[in-house]
């Protein structure tokens, strides 16, 4: 195994559009939503152990979720949970652990992986992501994955190819773009041009390195000032300090779309951001009457003329439920969501007022 391949895991959101099973103190990266028996985080480790010294992995987190990571991923030391005092975005993040990373080994090629994916392809996944590490270690390029799209989707951003330049595979990108409505994602599908953005990165060391300080270098000075202070007892003493003073950006407004040496890797992965409850059903088995049930031998269920619908009780919880037709019905054991797959993107609008009205935690 390649020694100096690295693998960082961005596990700091709170994924609040997947409540009431995805809470802040419990995000859902922390949380077995698939019910496959391991969480989303530990499900993104066990991909990239093929082909990542386990030494190597980094997950970058909220301070609050670390016990939590370390509890899931006992393959990992304390010091391979780089903890965030506050969230900024993907861009300190990223530039957060690649100056860790450079202070130890800056010939390192990296792939950096949100923790709340959902891929089912794994060997070809495993194949696209050495080809894009091999690449990167060789050219001066910022890799992302782009995903074949096998619907109009107008959950993800887009991706748009330009010229290939090996095997079409490899594409130089011509443009990003944000998340479009329904026509124009029936447009972006049906040209052949367009992929879904996958959100996983890889670049060297070097390369993302020079693209912070093009394109965000007031970024690139705080983590590089503290460049003698990476793996000691001052780490986390100075990134405390720093923090605040970062802009809250993401990596694609900050660099990303803004560097003309970017490229994508063109893969069909089964992959889905499981970033709301309609997106798992759009991936998940399905029984004969359109819905997704989850792990019925843990709990107890009758459904009477239920169809098109997300169902997913407690374990050990007994439900009947009739009459339902597109639905989303989840027990979070002290908090219950009812609500039309239609609706699901107020979900988010919904938690924030049970939230501030006290009665959620």
């Amino acid at each position: 195994m390649d020694n100096n391949r690295y693998c960082v895991i961005m596990a700091g959101g709170i994924g609040s559009r997947f409540w009431p099973l995805s809470r802040e103190e419990r995000p859902k990266q922390f949380v077995d939503v698939v019910g496959v028996g391991r969480t989303f985080i530990q499900l993104t480790f066990d991909r990239f152990t093929g082909i990542i010294p386990r030494e190597n992995f980094l997950v970058v987190t909220n301070e609050r979720y670390k016990s939590i990571v370390l509890e899931q991923l006992p393959e990992l030391n304390e010091n391979q949970v780089l903890c965030e005092p506050m969230r900024r975005n993907t861009a300190p993040c990223i530039a957060y652990a690649v100056h860790r990373i450079a202070s130890v080994n800056p010939a390192a090629t990296v792939v950096f992986a949100p923790a709340d994916h959902l891929i089912l392809k794994h060997e070809e996944f495993e194949r696209v992501i050495d080809d894009a590490m091999g690449f990167a270690a060789c050219n001066n390029v910022l890799m992302t994955i782009g995903v074949t799209p096998t619907r109009p989707e107008t959950g993800y951003g887009y991706i748009q190819k330009g010229e290939s330049v090996r095997d079409n595979a490899i594409h130089k990108v011509k443009l990003f773009t944000e998340k479009p409505n329904l026509e124009m994602a029936k447009v972006f599908v049906s040209t052949g041009e367009f992929l879904w953005n996958s959100g996983i990165f890889v670049w060297s060391i070097s390369a993302i390195v020079d693209a912070f300080e093009k394109h965000q270098p007031e970024i690139e000075t705080l983590f590089a000032n503290g460049a003698d202070l990476y793996s000691t007892d001052e780490e986390q003493t100075y990134i405390n300090s720093i923090y605040s003073e970062c802009p809250n950006i993401s990596i694609d407004y900050g660099i990303m779309e803004h560097a003309d040496n970017v490229y994508v890797r063109q893969a069909d992965l089964g992959w889905s951001d499981i970033g709301t409850w309609g997106s798992l059903y759009a991936m998940a088995e399905k029984d004969d009457s359109d819905n997704v049930t989850g792990n019925k031998e843990l709990s107890t269920m009758l459904l009477s003329d239920v169809k098109k619908s997300v169902i997913k009780l407690s374990d050990g919880k007994k439900a009947i439920i009739d009459g339902l037709d597109g639905y989303i019905v989840v027990d979070g054991g002290d908090s219950l969501l009812i609500c039309r797959r239609n609706r699901e993107q107020d979900i988010r609008t919904w938690v924030d007022m049970i939230n501030n009205n006290g009665h959620e935690k």
